[in-house]
């Protein structure tokens, strides 16, 4: 049988245990072990997208995800059965909705390699504009204070310390365990955040130039939510409209704001002219709204008068 054809041995929607029959064949060599391109194949044709296919075989192989010309170089090489065995698992979670990060265990965010799991949310790509708009408005200050909220896996403040060293970072979480997440990713790339569990602002000292957050910004009823099931719902629910916790936030930010410093906000595609408004109501001046790699209003923000 060729490699190709072995695969037909796998089918999308075949019950565990013939699965595990095809790989039993594949191991005693009654059938010939697929190929790359034919494992691929079969991911896709149970749903997934190429690019989770390709990074979960590279994972299941021992390859980095960036290593996808690896597939190419070697689409016709047969599959050991006990990584092809992986492989199926990893697919079929993935089919079922969870994280490609959480499979894998590893996302990259603004070039680093964060360690993700369940306890976290898996950070968007989107997110990055934060970052972005972040280290403009830190442009020209020497040795800024920062200060992340809700910061998950530490994302926001790892990237943020690793693009200004000369910052002095906070992030906070209420939650215990992402906060174990992220002072692991610390540690491991060696960037001097420091972290404190606190709820939102409740017991942080001090002023700060820059206090940014990607807060839980999803209404409790949104028909989306059930798509994000396998993530934490605390990092992701905030009340009827979305917006408690953002209210929250805004409501208590500028008194730990310095002159001049600057309060960003991650937000639902659909909340920027509320939290336009929220920001307004406190004071702030040039407040405004940018886009995220969609073309939508994601990030707004504003800034305590000098």
């Amino acid at each position: 049988m060729t490699h190709d054809a072995a695969m037909q041995d796998f089918k999308p929607n075949q019950p565990l245990a013939q699965v595990h029959q095809a790989l039993g064949a594949i191991d005693s060599g009654a059938i010939t072990p697929p190929t790359p391109a034919a494992a691929l194949a079969w991911a896709q044709a149970l749903g997934l997208a190429r690019l989770d296919a390709q990074v979960l075989l590279l994972h299941a192989l021992g390859h980095p995800a960036s290593d996808r010309a690896w597939l190419l170089a070697h689409d016709r090489d047969p599959l050991p059965a006990a990584r092809l065995a992986h492989f199926a698992a990893l697919c079929r979670r993935r089919a079922a909705g969870e994280p490609v990060a959480y499979l894998t265990g590893v996302k990259e965010f603004y070039g680093l390699p964060l360690a993700i799991d369940a306890r976290v949310l898996d950070p968007r790509p989107d997110t990055e504009v934060l970052v972005d708009w972040a280290l403009e408005v830190l442009a020209g200050r020497a040795a800024p204070r920062v200060l992340d909220l809700g910061t998950g896996s530490g994302a926001i403040a790892l990237a943020l310390q690793h693009q200004r060293p000369d910052a002095q970072v906070l992030a906070v979480d209420a939650s215990a365990d992402a906060l174990a997440v992220a002072q692991a990713n610390a540690r491991r790339l060696a960037l001097p955040v420091q972290f404190m569990q606190s709820d939102w602002l409740e017991g942080v000292r001090g002023s700060f130039d820059l206090i940014v957050a990607n807060p839980p910004y999803i209404a409790a009823d949104d028909p989306h939510l059930p798509t994000l099931r396998h993530e934490p719902s605390q990092a992701l629910v905030s009340g009827a409209q979305g917006l408690d916790d953002l209210r929250r936030i805004v409501a208590d930010a500028p008194r730990h704001l310095a002159p001049g410093g600057w309060l960003l906000l991650e937000h639902g595609w659909d909340q920027a002219r509320a939290v336009r408004q929220l920001l307004h109501a406190q004071g702030l001046v040039q407040v405004q709204s940018k886009c995220d790699l969609g073309g939508h209003e994601r990030c707004s923000g504003g800034r305590l008068p000098p």
